[in-house]
């Protein structure tokens, strides 16, 4: 496809948005992506269970529904979702919570598809039951986090520096804090920047919902119907002349305008050379790497779990996941590892990804619960082809590149992505906004032009 009005690299919720904007304000677009799908590090799957039954579901009085809408069906060209069958569960092995869902667009384009919102708690802050975690503990351990979040929070005004000095190395709790640093940041502490997550925590809500049928089909759905070609790998962006020219393992494309909207390992790593060379923007990636957070999905037989519930599996050690039960009232737990923890994990087999979850919570639940879990699936985002990681965070004094890394260069080549937010960064609708802003800039090049 030669002479598109524009080229986006990078069809995950950044490249979709900026591609749904520009594609309905009438451009010539084409969405370019490297893997077999559509959607990034959004990605819903539909897990077969051990057996044909099909999962009960329990609404809870706060969802919207509670009973699956059909999932869109997808064209030729791009998928907009798994295919569940009556035997089988949809799950995010990606993002899967709607942040800030108030004034998150994601939301009111959930409405707009006729997915199903659940507003229930994330309940994150409870442990069902106190178990392994008494109350008192629990009480000690949130004095220990409100210390270190009001001496993090007086340090904003000096020079950047690690999360990690704000609690010292012995206390009891710095462990838990470790690991709430994995699963939000996707690295400890240590290597996490004071400014960087200040801005993303301030501006953020308490308001954290869910999509039933997977924040993936969501985002897929939103790109159903946009140009795209898959499994075509960008190499080179040629912007010294009037056109663009975008080279790829399947032959050259040329155009007037280039979203790049790729995770920054792509860049970090250099597999896209720009010519004129930016370094830059390389070094900018680099100081924005992708973090790593993964799941693990076990089947439950034989048991009544409360719908949404939660447990942390050892909350004495950095090392432990964050469980999420019976989401949607489906028969399945969903363990959640970040930083070091979900990296060590990835260097082993399944069953010994399982034995560790399960082990976890047959320490809580009681010996009787080995025979009931089966694992389903897990992910290993750091070994995905073309991503390589989670979501990304600021190195110690790099919190001012991501706007390095967004900044376009003259007029004609544009960057996007949850790296390029300044405030809501590793978040599928930092991605979005990003994705929006992009295809405006596009569009404000164009002097209106359509």
């Amino acid at each position: 496809m030669a002479g598109a009005d524009a080229i986006i690299v990078g069809a995950g919720a950044a490249g979709i948005a900026a591609g749904r904007v520009l594609h309905d304000a009438g451009l010539d677009i084409l969405l370019v992506e490297a893997g077999d799908r559509i959607g990034g590090r959004a990605h819903s799957v539909a897990l077969q269970l051990p057996f044909a039954d099909a999962p009960r579901r329990r609404p809870g009085p706060s969802s919207e529904g509670g009973h699956s809408q059909p999932l869109p069906q997808p064209n030729s060209d791009i998928t907009t979702g798994p295919r569940p069958s009556p035997g089988s569960i949809t799950v995010d092995y990606g993002c899967g919570w709607l942040h800030s869902a108030k004034r998150n667009p994601w939301t009111k384009l959930a409405s707009h598809y006729g997915l199903t919102v659940d507003r229930s708690p994330a309940n994150w802050g409870n442990q069902w039951r106190d178990l392994g975690f008494p109350r008192e503990e629990q009480d000690a351990y949130h004095a220990a986090w409100d210390r270190w979040d009001t001496a993090a929070h007086a340090a904003l005004s000096g020079p950047d520096r690690p999360l990690g000095d704000f609690i010292a190395t012995d206390d009891p709790w710095r462990p838990m804090i470790d690991a709430i640093s994995g699963y939000a940041n996707g690295a400890p502490l240590d290597e996490v920047s004071l400014h960087d997550w200040a801005a993303y925590e301030d501006a953020a809500t308490d308001d954290n919902w869910a999509v039933e049928q997977g924040y993936g089909t969501l985002i897929a759905r939103h790109g159903h119907g946009l140009p795209s070609r898959l499994q075509t790998v960008v190499t080179r962006i040629d912007h010294r002349g009037t056109t663009i020219r975008v080279e790829t393992d399947r032959g050259t494309l040329e155009t007037r305008h280039v979203i790049v909207a790729v995770p920054t390992t792509a860049l970090a790593r250099e597999t896209i050379r720009f010519d004129p060379p930016l370094p830059a923007k390389h070094a900018a990636a680099a100081d924005l790497p992708l973090g790593l957070a993964d799941k693990i999905f076990l089947h439950v037989s034989d048991a009544d779990l409360p719908r949404n519930g939660h447990l942390i599996g050892d909350p004495h050690s950095a090392c432990t996941a964050s469980y999420r039960l019976a989401p949607f009232g489906t028969p399945l737990i969903e363990g959640f590892l970040g930083a070091d923890c979900a990296a060590l994990l990835e260097d082993k087999d399944d069953r010994a990804a399982a034995d560790f979850a399960i082990g976890e919570l047959v320490a809580l639940l009681g010996s009787d619960w080995r025979a009931k879990l089966t694992l389903l699936a897990r992910t290993r985002w750091r070994h995905a082809p073309h991503i390589h990681g989670s979501y990304s965070h600021a190195r110690i004094g790099a919190a001012d590149q991501r706007a390095v890394l967004a900044a376009p260069i003259d007029d004609r080549l544009f960057f996007a992505g949850e790296a390029c937010s300044h405030h809501d960064f590793s978040t599928a609708h930092g991605a979005y906004a990003t994705g929006l802003a992009a295809a405006e800039a596009v569009l404000a090049a164009r002097g209106g032009q359509r």
